[in-house]
């Protein structure tokens, strides 16, 4: 997870490299009196909403223009020229077209597409304003084309942007820093559905800072941006759904065990991609042109889509339901097969310069991951196999431990499930620590994918 100091990230803003911190900020005034520390919160407070509830419509807004294309795509488009939308031919021309789509954005658009995620963390540098048009047409296409990668690093970056613009000419006592951290908490908290799920996160950031004060002072216009978020999303049908409980007895010692074999088998695949991404995205860089080595890993995409199915495409998250639903239908080798083309698929949409993030996918990988355990282990729980397996794929790809129990839990649907996931992501994240992360760190850059000051 990126650093939240926005200390040099305000030149990236605005373009004139004026980077001016307005006085009275949180950092100094925690080592105020109460009451200076209460009024610089509630003067925070009107910002954060307004945020909050600008992230939860702009994910309305970008997954509605998403969605619009989905369905023109992948419906009405075959219906009117009278071809089955999951023929191996029309996936593969889709999602090529797909590429060479999202590869004319990045050569020609304003910006260049924004950031590469494969080359920063979550929480990246603010964009200028000229270049969030073309970050919101390569994520839609993105989307709608069927690339296994979810919204939520180009949609963060579009986030972040509009708050610090913002901020900084109508809410100059908001400072840069915590106009990023706002928007990221929004975000978040509209994707997932909940203020905790960026509470989590964003600890993580906070506390890597080293300012003076509470924790939660300097948490509370983020959590209060994600509160705002997560209620604007569910009012307009965009938040994740977490999965209603089905109530299970208290978890044995043998069900632990091979959840442990579940989660670890995940993140052995989420291992596997971050050591891939890096190689592969350097070696597609030698075809130099955006246009070409997008188009190129979108023709690569629409062959394993036509292998493993519409299920192996899009971001993942219905697909999810999907293959859970349909889990018992299918041999283990069936779901071995969609977790490695997923995992396949992921590193290719990184590599090949497509716009989006890697959560979503990795939810899939984990799941199709744990449901081969369990189809191994019958005895073993579908929900306890699907929530380990998803710890294990999250915690190797997104490198972030409350990010990985949050979304075991929401997947599960199980807050009894807490306790045992803790104790098995203990083994798994001592592996985890000791293999690559999935970021391309490129010398010519000299960006530290970490760092938002960097830029």
């Amino acid at each position: 997870m990126a650093s939240a100091d926005g200390s040099g990230a305000a030149s990236s803003a605005d373009g004139d490299g004026a980077a001016s911190q307005p006085a009275g900020t949180l950092a100094s005034a925690t080592q105020a009196p109460s009451r200076s520390v209460q009024r610089v919160l509630m003067a925070l407070t009107l910002p954060a909403l307004l945020i909050g509830v600008m992230t939860g419509v702009l994910l309305w807004a970008i997954d509605e223009l998403a969605e619009v294309l989905d369905h023109a795509l992948w419906e009405r488009l075959p219906e009117w020229i009278g071809v089955a939308p999951d023929a191996a031919w029309w996936i593969i021309g889709v999602l090529t077209a797909t590429g060479a789509a999202v590869g004319l954005v990045l050569r020609y658009a304003p910006g260049h597409g924004g950031h590469d995620p494969a080359k920063v963390e979550l929480i990246a540098p603010p964009l200028p304003l000229s270049a969030l048009p073309g970050v919101a047409l390569a994520l839609i296409l993105g989307l709608a084309g069927g690339v296994s990668l979810g919204p939520e690093s180009p949609i963060i970056a579009i986030a972040i942007a509009i708050s610090v613009w913002f901020t900084r000419r109508f809410a100059k006592h908001v400072t840069v820093e915590m106009a990023l951290m706002m928007a990221a908490a929004g975000m978040l908290g509209a994707m997932f559905g909940s203020p905790v799920a960026a509470a989590l996160l964003l600890t993580e950031v906070v506390a890597g800072a080293k300012r003076g004060g509470l924790l939660w002072d300097r948490l509370f216009a983020p959590v209060a941006a994600a509160a705002a978020a997560a209620l604007t999303a569910d009012l307009l049908g965009v938040a994740l759904d977490a999965t209603e409980g089905q109530g299970f007895e208290q978890v044995t010692l043998v069900q632990l065990l091979w959840g442990a074999v579940a989660a670890l088998a995940a993140a052995a695949l989420g291992i596997a991609g971050a050591w891939a991404m890096p190689r592969l995205w350097r070696l597609l860089r030698t075809l130099r042109s955006p246009v070409l080595y997008a188009t190129l890993g979108g023709l690569v995409l629409g062959i394993l889509g036509a292998i493993g199915g519409p299920i192996t495409l899009f971001k993942g998250a219905a697909q999810t339901s999907q293959l859970v639903q349909t889990a018992d239908e299918m041999s283990t080798w069936h779901l071995v097969l969609l977790a490695v083309i997923k995992t396949v698929a992921l590193v290719i949409a990184a590599a090949a310069g497509f716009r989006g993030g890697r959560i979503f996918p990795a939810v899939f990988i984990g799941a199709a991951a744990g449901l081969v355990v369990q189809s191994l282990v019958p005895d073993l729980p579908v929900l306890i196999a699907v929530a380990c397996g998803v710890l294990g794929a999250v915690l190797a790809i997104g490198r972030d431990g409350w990010l990985a129990l949050f979304i075991a839990v929401a997947v599960s649907g199980e807050i009894e499930l807490l306790p045992a996931l803790c104790l098995i992501m203990l083994p798994v994240w001592l592996i985890v620590t000791a293999s690559p992360e999935m970021l391309v760190h490129d010398p010519e850059d000299e960006v530290d994918p970490h760092d938002v000051k960097a830029g």
